[in-house]
């Protein structure tokens, strides 16, 4: 199993989003927000190679992927190195991902 590292960046979204579906949604929501992040974090732990390549393609960064939140419009992008993942940002569909992701290397 590979272990998931979350940048301080990521850490931050993780925070931001939780805050959003709560103050949107209710503590329920948020409360499934967070267990769904959580969950998608173990699926990258899982099988780190399953996660979509192709935002990676657009941004020109062919090591970056993408693991969907389920049942939400957002998803964990992250480099797959050897001895971990390395989760850089937890973004929304609504958001400039390219522009967000377009200088994002792994660590």
């Amino acid at each position: 199993m590979t272990e998931a590292r979350l940048r301080p960046q990521a850490e931050s979204d993780l925070v931001d989003r939780t805050r959003y579906y709560r103050t949107e949604g209710g503590d329920d929501v948020g409360r499934r927000f967070s267990d769904a992040a959580t969950e998608a974090l173990c699926d990258i732990e899982r099988m780190p190679g399953a996660g979509s390549p192709r935002v990676g393609e657009l941004c020109d960064a062919p090591r970056l992927r993408v693991r969907r939140v389920e049942g939400f419009v957002c998803g964990w992008f992250y480099f797959v190195s050897p001895s971990h993942a390395d989760v850089g940002r937890l973004l929304a569909d609504s958001q400039d991902m390219l522009a967000i992701l377009g200088g994002t290397t792994p660590e």
